[in-house]
């Protein structure tokens, strides 16, 4: 059977507000065998505008959230020409927006990524797939993480897909299934910290290795209800206003000390989740904070492995597009056993150039 050749471009924005990825990649399917080749990428940063306006969007109307949702589909399309340009791309079957996420709070019956598909497809000419999340949640499930079907068909060599970014989260087979769930905030509260002392991050966690931990708040840290509870289940930005924020701050420690704590409390919560040896395939910022690696590592059996750069940076925006791809062969993209949806389904909403 002949190889069905597709080229996307998947867009993803994560919740770290660090840019907006963007990934050109060439997919091949033999049968029922999917690879993929990264042929071009970039990270395109926020203007100072976009962040305080992307941070603010939490806060704001629907009315407003409307036009927010308008002007970043513009703001998107743009960044898409730009990146076609700047790369010199001519062949593009699809292109497949994450969107920024506002509001996810699936327990309550809605999820918002905002950046309009339609104007995204009118202004680059091209079919846009967007909207992954909505569908699920309809059907009961978390809309997240969306990943796994990804890390079961491009990943199948791991024991582990583990992602650092904005919050941790890590599929798996078990049993023939593939389970998949979020386990804690990272970065979106590393960062917050890091900030406070003029950085936007912790560099390879410097800052964090020179803490100390305090133990009063791992612990209270390690026991908020949202760790014990059962999967399917996944995490949002309110999550980290309302329960992590107060509860650090309450404390009054130096940056470094909630850094080194944090640290502590992201790797008790990860390595809980990888039982015995096998690989692990690290991608996300976080993979870059040799720190947060080096405490995780002592705590599991299982070898930590990053890949090349490209992939850490720009996998979940690989998967995106791999998504829209399977969404436009209409082939289920979103498993019920790892978001708790009612049905495996086909979920994205599809846009097309007038």
């Amino acid at each position: 059977m002949k190889q069905i050749e597709t080229f996307c471009i998947g867009l993803m924005s994560g919740t770290s507000l660090d840019g907006v990825d963007l990934v050109y990649c060439r997919f091949l399917k033999n049968q029922d065998l999917y690879s993929f080749s990264i042929i071009s990428s970039k990270t395109y940063p926020y203007s100072e505008e976009w962040l305080i306006r992307l941070v603010n969007a939490f806060n704001e109307d629907k009315s407003s959230l409307d036009i927010l949702d308008n002007e970043y589909g513009e703001y998107l399309g743009l960044l898409i020409n730009k990146f076609i340009a700047e790369f010199h791309i001519d062949a593009v079957d699809l292109i497949a927006s994450h969107g920024h996420t506002i509001f996810h709070k699936p327990e309550e019956g809605f999820t918002l990524q905002i950046g309009n598909g339609a104007i995204i497809s009118k202004l680059t000419g091209q079919k846009v797939i967007c909207d992954f999340r909505s569908q699920d949640v309809a059907f009961g499930g978390q809309g997240a993480p969306l990943v796994p079907i990804g890390d079961a068909l491009l990943f199948s060599n791991y024991e582990y897909c583990l992602n650092l970014g904005g919050f941790a989260n890590i599929s798996f087979d078990q049993n023939g299934s593939r389970k998949a769930f979020d386990i804690c905030p990272v970065n979106i509260v590393m960062n917050h910290y890091a900030k406070k002392l003029g950085f936007t991050y912790d560099d390879k966690g410097v800052i964090a290795s020179k803490g100390v931990v305090n133990v009063a708040l791992l612990k209270k840290l390690n026991s908020l209800p949202f760790f014990v509870e059962i999967g399917p289940k996944s995490l949002g930005f309110e999550f980290v206003v309302q329960e992590v924020f107060p509860l650090i701050d309450g404390f009054r420690l130096s940056e470094s000390d909630v850094l080194a704590t944090y640290i502590a409390h992201v790797t008790d919560q990860v390595s809980k989740k990888i039982i015995g040896k096998g690989q692990v395939l690290l991608t996300g910022g976080g993979a870059f904070n040799l720190f947060l690696i080096e405490e995780l590592q002592k705590k599991c059996e299982a070898t930590i492995i990053t890949r090349p750069n490209e992939l850490v940076n720009f996998k979940e925006a690989v998967v995106f597009a791999f998504l829209g791809l399977l969404r436009d062969n209409e082939v289920v993209n979103c498993l019920k056993s790892v978001t708790g949806a009612s049905e495996d389904h086909c979920s994205g909403v599809v846009f097309t150039p007038d």
